[in-house]
């Protein structure tokens, strides 16, 4: 399995699987999904025009009911499960605590994807949240960027409450945040964690 940061909080995890998650200003020769996951209808999150360029008429999308986009796609609440053959993909809750960007009412979501043997959480744009305690993940793709987000020190609460074996750093560099937050992130965090360039792949090995 290859997990691609394409940029800001989009990623492709690649196994048996395509997954691509919140594609945002896709360059380059991608390869089609097989499934897509939109974590909520922000323009940096669900983007129309990404999506088209990388489905197809077996293109599973799977996205929260307020999001725009023109193909058809399953909806997704907090806490529903749908399998797409042996992917199961979990939706958990995603919100700020104290701000009011993505308020808890919206019922946006991030992702538990577990495939291969493998549980990777997107977190989509949230805070530190008392739910993150029962996710149970290998592998952890947190917002360290701030102002909408978690910031460095918030991400870092969140990896205690997760106790993922792997991290991997996400908005930054687009919209807030920059990588000077990932690299800070990483070197102070518990577990092993790689901050990954724009469409840098890293081959899973935990």
């Amino acid at each position: 399995m290859k997990i691609t940061h394409l940029k800001h909080a989009s990623f492709l995890i690649q196994g048996k699987k395509n997954i691509y998650i919140d594609p945002y200003k896709l360059k380059g020769d991608l390869p089609l999904a097989d499934i897509i996951l939109i974590t909520h209808s922000h323009f940096d999150h669900c983007s129309p025009d990404d999506i088209a360029k990388i489905r197809d008429n077996n293109t599973n999308i799977i996205a929260t009911r307020d999001c725009s986009i023109q193909s058809p796609f399953t909806t997704i609440n907090q806490g529903e499960k749908i399998d797409v053959d042996d992917v199961k993909i979990t939706a958990v809750p995603a919100y700020n605590v104290n701000k009011d960007f993505h308020p808890k009412s919206k019922n946006w979501v991030g992702y538990i994807v577990e495939a291969e043997g493998i549980k990777i959480y997107h977190s989509g744009d949230t805070d530190v949240i008392e739910e993150m305690e029962n996710f149970n993940v290998d592998i952890a793709l947190l917002p360290v960027g701030g102002t909408y987000t978690m910031d460095v020190e918030q991400a870092l609460e969140a990896v205690k409450k997760l106790s993922p074996r792997m991290v991997i750093p996400m908005h930054f560099g687009e919209v807030v945040g920059s990588m000077n937050d990932a690299l800070n992130f990483c070197r102070k965090c518990a577990v092993e964690c790689k901050v990954l360039n724009p469409y840098e792949e890293w081959e899973v090995n935990i």
